[in-house]
């Protein structure tokens, strides 16, 4: 399939989902709650989606007066851009070819590098942040600029940390590649080779992939008790908007790729019809992750910042270099 082919669909897909978890996280907040959540625009206020986007777009541009103008415009596109270029390598069907072997369709780019261009995409979230709190020459927009990015590049260690797992015990670096090696020898990355090495490694890249989100517990660059709105505080009309629609992207793109990286991706298990059916079984792990962090969400406090820092680097950081070795180990003695 043509890149344009593939594209199309996938950029509707993110930008749908983003749109609609809008909707879903109200809902689903309500129902904990003991509410009822939107209910008044469309059946079950399916539509309040659009409303909200029709409202945004009615409302002023506000740009103030001492702002950076251009680095001030240009932060809120910058996200969902990113987060969407991190999708084009991931693959969202494939099948067994008359050899056994697993094929990887349905992908934008079938990147030899694949896992390192996520990283690296990843890895990039912190300029847009950075931007727009710098820029808006307000000094709660500037902290939340300064925790964005002491969060983005402390957390972005151990989610490495974790994704070298699937590579370490592949042997691959492209996406499409990792999936074969699950499909042929089974999921959770590592439980053939060593005891207990792929769940935990899941766990530690979900929730580090939480914090590059900023999603609860680790929201504290958005803490709104304390920084207001962070660094959307100057953002009025579609330019709110575009950056509150570019996090419910990145969370689902993040369950996207914790679904492909460690739960198999697209594969079914002793199940036919793979070829048809694999992208609704990717895109159903996809949504129970997406629930889960949801449920997190509406169910957890906040860490402080020095909790935050310290949970990273005295405890995660430590445990994932320890997982990348205990894996290294387990390969080699396989080897031999």
């Amino acid at each position: 399939m043509s890149a344009i082919t593939v594209g199309g669909p996938l950029l509707l897909l993110m930008l749908g989902v983003g749109a609609m978890a809008t909707w879903w996280e109200r809902k689903f907040a309500a129902r904990m709650h003991s509410r009822r959540g939107p209910n008044i625009v469309g059946p079950f206020g399916l539509f309040q989606p659009i409303a909200d986007a029709l409202k945004m777009m009615q409302k002023e541009d506000i740009v103030p007066h001492s702002a950076d103008k251009v680095l001030f415009n240009i932060a809120p596109i910058l996200p969902l851009f990113l987060v969407l270029a991190s999708a084009v390598a991931l693959p969202f069907g494939g099948d067994f070819d008359a050899n056994g072997k697993w094929q990887s369709t349905m992908m934008v780019a079938d990147l030899d590098i694949g896992v390192l261009w996520i990283l690296a995409i990843a890895g990039l979230m912190v300029f847009p942040i950075w931007m727009a709190g710098w820029s808006s020459n307000n000094k709660y927009s500037l902290l939340a600029g300064m925790r964005g990015v002491a969060q983005g590049i402390s957390y972005e260690i151990p989610m490495v940390m974790a994704a070298m797992v699937p590579v370490v015990a592949s042997g691959e670096l492209s996406v499409s590649g990792i999936v074969a090696y699950q499909a042929e020898n089974g999921w959770a990355v590592g439980w053939h080779l060593f005891p207990f090495l792929g769940i935990p490694a899941f766990l530690l890249f979900f929730f580090s992939s939480l914090a590059e989100a900023n999603r609860i517990p680790f929201d504290i660059p958005e803490a709104e008790s304390e920084l207001v709105g962070g660094v959307i505080v100057e953002y009025t009309g579609l330019k709110n908007g575009i950056f509150l629609l570019a996090e419910y992207v990145h969370t689902f793109v993040a369950s996207l790729i914790a679904a492909i990286l460690f739960l198999g991706g697209p594969h079914m298990p002793f199940l036919p019809g793979q070829a048809v059916l694999g992208p609704f079984w990717l895109l159903a792990k996809t949504f129970i992750l997406f629930f889960f962090i949801y449920w997190i969400r509406w169910s957890w406090y906040r860490f402080r910042s020095d909790q935050l820092m310290e949970l990273c680097w005295r405890w995660l950081v430590p445990f994932g270099l320890v997982l990348v070795g205990l894996t290294g180990i387990a390969v080699v003695l396989e080897w031999t």
